[in-house]
């Protein structure tokens, strides 16, 4: 485990900067992903952002490969009579 220097530096393990090609004096990226940060060396080509047209259309393949595998499965859409509705849920422990 690595820890952060009060210049806000790290060290990375040898171990994973051999496996991922990093050498002494190579320059790495940083970039923003999520609740996390990815490091990136800086000759590597970093994903551009998509636009929201190619990210629709991703999100329907892949809703379309899940529609399937859950019919190949026999999924059931809907979990059916559950003894609850969602109403009740939100009427739970509120005073009345």
């Amino acid at each position: 485990m690595a820890k952060v220097t009060s210049k806000m530096q790290i060290t990375i393990p040898k171990r994973l900067a051999e496996q991922v090609g990093i050498a002494a004096g190579d320059e790495i990226r940083f970039v923003a992903a999520g609740d996390g940060i990815r490091m990136v060396p800086a000759g590597k080509c970093v994903a551009q952002a998509l636009s929201t047209a190619e990210r629709l259309r991703l999100f329907r393949a892949a809703t379309a490969r899940q529609r399937a595998r859950e019919k190949k499965l026999k999924v059931s859409p809907s979990p059916g009579d559950r003894g609850w509705t969602r109403e009740e849920l939100y009427a739970r422990g509120k005073p009345r």
